[in-house]
């Protein structure tokens, strides 16, 4: 709705303040003069207001450029994304608030023969090209942050937010009474099913689950709800959404889907799979034959290497979500850490097995990944991963030295090979 709620809301505004503000002045303030003539005020106004009737359409065509270029260049899933901006909507709600209020202030000037000019309603129209124009510098920029390399950071970015956000680090601190927490169910049935919770209506994707709002149904109910989906799967006519497990009394479908948020397309939200898709979105259409850009694709591995260096630290898998006195009330299914590899490198690794630098990229990934790992069985599941990046090397068509340039670990893709650094020893 902001696409057009927040530009009327400018517009009505505009007409209430053109046609108020220079009335109470000319009946108010008529005495008050800034020594502006009558042939200026009119050729000010007369400019502002024509003038932002042109910068209204740049401003559009700037917003097409910016949603054309995302969609070809990088993915059709940023278009959203960019498309959302809230200064975009703003900018243009200010434009024609400015055009509207210039034109309203003009009808006002000499008017019935006084010769009288509002001043201080000209003054506002001055303020308001100035801020006009602060607003389509920021829109310039929105424009400058097209940069892949800006796009591949906040891209990042958002996925360490929500990874920072959802899971608890391996590494730290045991969860505190009454939390949010992840557990065993300590082999206990969950129960019968009680109640089944189906969608109906057209597709639609699942971006967020409130939590406080299921563990609350659970816990009224006596029972567990099962998650059927998690955040980020599609719904369509007739899916399972959820299963109450073991409970007391039922509750309306509606009542328990309001905790269950659903929109058109993924977002980032509980969502830590979505940033890395949209990467390896990115680096696959780079690796396509029309763009043929191994470079973008390696840049994007950067950061999928890092939000997996970040996940490979928390506890994944399946969320048993117990209420404050400690029973189990909801469980969801969340991506294992071997979805994860598949998700991150399944794709490039098909895409780029015909390009030395993809592949020593992700050599060098996967051998830090497992390094790094403090979970034996995650640096063990990133390991044989690793044999079959290697596997496709050896049935690649390279021939026998790019084969052995492709077994070869480098951070950068090309020019920095890690094969023999322990042998360069000063002799």
């Amino acid at each position: 709705m902001r696409a057009w709620v927040v530009p009327m809301i400018y517009v009505a505004a505009s007409l209430v303040c053109g046609q108020t503000l220079p009335r109470l002045e000319h009946i108010y303030l008529a005495s008050h003069s800034l020594g502006i003539s009558v042939a200026s005020a009119q050729a000010c106004l007369s400019a502002s207001a024509s003038g932002m009737m042109a910068l209204t359409g740049v401003v559009f065509a700037v917003t097409f450029v910016m949603v054309q270029f995302s969609a070809i260049a990088y993915s059709p899933r940023l278009v959203r994304w960019f498309v959302d901006d809230r200064l975009l909507y703003h900018s243009i709600g200010f434009y024609s608030a400015t055009f509207i209020f210039a034109f309203f202030t003009l009808a006002w000037v000499d008017r019935d023969g006084s010769g009288r000019v509002p001043t201080y309603c000209t003054l506002a129209v001055g303020v308001m090209l100035i801020v006009s124009m602060s607003l389509f510098v920021g829109l310039v920029q929105r424009v400058v942050d097209l940069q892949i390399a800006k796009v591949l950071q906040v891209i990042g970015d958002r996925g360490r937010a929500v990874i920072h956000g959802m899971f608890k680090r391996l590494d730290s601190q045991p969860w505190g009474e009454g939390e949010t927490r992840n557990a065993r169910i300590d082999g206990k049935p969950l129960g019968p099913v009680s109640q089944t919770v189906t969608y109906s209506g057209y597709p639609r994707s699942i971006t967020k689950l409130d939590i406080d709002t299921l563990v609350g149904v659970a816990r009224r109910s006596g029972g567990v709800i099962a998650m059927a989906c998690g955040v980020g799967d599609t719904l369509v006519e007739g899916s399972i959404v959820l299963r109450i497990h073991g409970a007391n009394g039922s509750f309306s479908d509606k009542e328990i889907m309001r905790a269950v948020h659903l929109d058109s397309e993924r977002t980032f939200a509980q969502d830590p799979s979505y940033a890395i898709r949209l990467l390896v979105d990115i680096a696959i259409k780079a690796l396509s034959p029309a763009i043929n850009d191994p470079t973008t694709a390696v840049q994007a591995i950067d950061q999928i290497e890092d939000l997996l260096r970040r996940l490979e630290r928390t506890d994944l898998d399946t969320t048993f979500i117990r209420d404050s006195n400690g029973d189990l009330r909801l469980i969801v299914p969340l991506p294992s850490w071997e979805d994860y590899l598949a998700l991150a490198f399944d794709e490039i690794r098909q895409f780029g097995a015909s390009s030395i630098q993809v592949i020593r990229r992700l050599r060098a990934a996967l051998a830090g990944i497992a390094d790094s790992a403090v979970v034996s069985s995650r640096a063990e599941a990133t390991r044989r991963y690793l044999k079959q990046l290697d596997l496709a090397v050896e049935h690649s068509p390279f021939n026998p030295e790019d084969r052995i340039k492709a077994l070869q670990e480098d951070r950068r893709g090309l020019g920095l090979s890690r094969r023999n650094l322990s042998d360069n020893t000063p002799s």
